[in-house]
């Protein structure tokens, strides 16, 4: 009677266990993931703060209005997108994909742009410094000829794009690199700095002289936000 008992107590708790597994998969199974919305960063200076480098009606039409719309556009993007996923339309995935790509790169690149500036009073336009620094000189020869090399890749891009300072990830090494429209900087490089080429950055200021706009710049440019993503 004993041995009956316990093996009739072992059974049902093996039940009970296997009954709380296929609980538990059914619980994962059920589970839907929803992605956290994008957001509109605020800035942490005024609009007018970078004046006269940059106009406070350029700051502001480029952060709430341009910025905004990226964010709002992105969000729309994704969730169309988890709808393809959850039918399974493999072709309407890969026609979304590149919509994901403009307004995300869009949204990342306006983020760490609003980063890359500052108010002369809070350190705009100061040089970097340490390793950064160093590394500026060995790879340029010094911080002038970098403005130099870099305001010549932003006078070369057609149309509408964005030049880099970015980091190899595999070698440590720095460079310049330019993209067009909203590509964002991944994989092999890591972005430490960057300049917006479109012209809403600043043609209500400069109009068609960009070439003053990509000069007037470096007053306000956050080197310290750049030595920190440095590595």
């Amino acid at each position: 009677m004993s041995n009956t008992l316990l093996k009739s107590s072992a059974l049902r708790s093996a039940l009970r266990t296997t009954a709380s597994a296929s609980t538990r998969r059914a619980a994962l199974a059920s589970t839907t993931f929803v992605r956290n919305k994008a957001t509109l960063p605020d800035l942490p200076y005024d609009y007018g703060a970078l004046e006269p480098a940059i106009s406070g009606k350029i700051m502001e039409l480029h952060h709430d209005k341009h910025h905004r719309t990226y964010v709002n556009s992105y969000n729309t993007a994704e969730a169309k997108m988890q709808e393809l996923q959850a039918s399974g339309d493999i072709a309407g995935q890969i026609a979304q994909q590149p919509l994901i790509n403009f307004h995300g790169g869009g949204h990342t690149n306006h983020t760490l742009f609003w980063e890359n500036l500052a108010p002369k009073s809070a350190g705009g336009g100061e040089p970097p410094s340490g390793a950064l620094g160093k590394a500026i000189d060995t790879s340029f020869g010094s911080l002038d000829a970098l403005k130099e090399k870099f305001n010549a890749a932003l006078a070369g891009i057609q149309g509408s794009g964005w030049a880099w300072l970015v980091q190899d990830v595999q070698t440590g090494h720095i460079g310049i690199k330019t993209y067009a429209n909203q590509d964002a900087v991944v994989g092999q490089f890591r972005p430490l700095l960057g300049i917006d080429a479109w012209e809403h950055a600043y043609y209500l200021q400069y109009q068609n002289r960009k070439a003053e706009y990509f000069s007037a710049v470096w007053d306000v440019v956050n080197w310290k936000a750049a030595e920190k993503r440095f590595k």
